[in-house]
């Protein structure tokens, strides 16, 4: 990776990136209204930056999802949330929407899986999750078009 200087899109222009900040507090509201619990939304959203390649809004929101509750285990199963068992059907619903939302190119959101997770989620945690996955992948290009770094975290130094 190129140590080129790249634009950083939230300080070149400011007024746009607090609207989709506060886009994403719209409907941060509007998932908690919906009953989308803090561990639910972090599980979709660390597994939107996952695919996307996203490394900070990994670390993000895998530091929300540590203060809502998820393990470095749960965390470690995204990637084969298919085959693992630590997933509550309503968080594979919402795993599988997620994949439909980062890949929309591919399928858009099939019939199937809108049928599948429409069946698990209520109309109004499919709308409030499906906005919080736009918001998402809009943040995902920001911070890998301008290559946010993601530095390695030393540890915290024990008490004397």
């Amino acid at each position: 990776m190129s140590d080129h200087h790249r634009v950083h899109l939230a300080r070149a222009a400011r007024p746009a990136y607090d609207a989709l900040e506060a886009f994403a507090k719209t409907v941060g509201d509007l998932a908690a209204e919906a009953g989308i619990d803090a561990r639910l939304r972090e599980l979709a959203l660390i597994h939107a930056s996952q695919l996307n390649g996203c490394a900070y809004c990994v670390r993000v929101h895998s530091d929300r999802g540590a203060k809502a509750g998820l393990t470095l285990d749960v965390v470690a199963q995204l990637p084969v949330w298919r085959e693992s068992g630590v997933f509550s059907e309503r968080e594979r619903a919402a795993l599988e929407l997620t994949e439909s939302y980062v890949f929309i190119h591919d399928d858009g959101v099939s019939d199937d899986v809108y049928d599948r997770v429409g069946g698990i989620l209520s109309e109004e945690e499919y709308v409030a999750l499906s906005w919080l996955l736009v918001s998402i992948n809009a943040f995902n290009r920001i911070a890998i078009a301008g290559r946010y770094p993601v530095p390695e975290r030393r540890a915290a130094s024990p008490a004397p």
